[in-house]
Parts: C-alpha cells; structure tokens; sequence
C-alpha cells in the first residue's frame, strides 16, 4: 500500500522489459508512489536499454512536472526585500530537448541538432524554486 504525507513518500516502482516478436523492446514501469503519477508507462525502443531511458525519461518528466506545480509559483512574481530591492533566489532549470533525426552521421545528427535555438525554443523547461544551500552535483564537470 502506498503512503504519502509531506515529508515522505513510499511505494515502489516496477520495471520490465519484454522482447516484440520484431526485434523491439517495449519497457513497462509501474509506479506506486502516489495517486498524481499515470498509473503505467509503456515505451518502445530499438534495444533493451533505448527502451528502458525513454519510459525512465517519461517517468522523471512526470515528477517534474509534479515538483513544479506543487510549488504553484506566480512566474512573475518578485519578491522584495523591506528596502524594495528584488530579492534574489535559487532555481533548478532543467531543460529536455528530444527529436527524431535523420542524417548521414551520428555527428551531423548532433551537429544538426544544437545548431540555432532551437533545442531551447522547443524544449520542456521545468524550473524549480531550490534553497541556497541545496547540494546538487552539476551535470558536467
């Protein structure tokens, strides 16, 4: 049974991994850690583990989604300091960018894709409103 209050969740997630008669994979995860979550997540994928980082990454944009409106943040909003100076605060940005390429290379399937701006124009940006002093390791060192 999942229990949920506001400083814990517990639950489980559950994943498999099935063989298509095509040579496919279709990755099923099952997550029981609380009622906001879609109830299942089924993903295709050429190999066992392209299955398995797409039904992962639909699983991770749900809870993104979820941390971000549970903040319920006026976008505009800007709190001040009782000087009437903006105060400033901290963000978790994170932005997911995925596309179907075609090209003659992996390298010009990467090249075509940072060209211009449009992995920022036509990604999912979840910000997240974060303490100061929050650890969290940066994605590339």
């Amino acid at each position: 049974m999942t229990e949920a209050n506001s400083d814990q969740i517990f639950g489980t997630i559950t994943i498999a991994v099935h063989s298509q008669d095509n040579g496919q994979y279709v990755c099923q995860i099952s997550p029981s850690l609380n009622d906001q979550c879609r109830d299942e997540i089924r993903c295709y994928g050429q190999t066992k583990e392209h299955a398995l980082v797409i039904a992962l990454e639909q699983l991770a944009d749900d809870y993104r989604r979820i941390a971000e409106e549970c903040q319920n943040l006026d976008w505009d909003a800007v709190e001040r300091s009782e000087t009437g100076s903006p105060i400033q605060k901290h963000y978790h940005v994170v932005l997911h960018y995925e596309r179907l390429a075609e090209a003659e290379s992996k390298f010009e399937a990467m090249h075509d894709t940072i060209m211009g701006n449009t992995v920022v124009e036509n990604s999912k940006i979840t910000v997240i409103e974060i303490a100061s002093d929050l650890q969290i390791k940066p994605l590339a060192q």
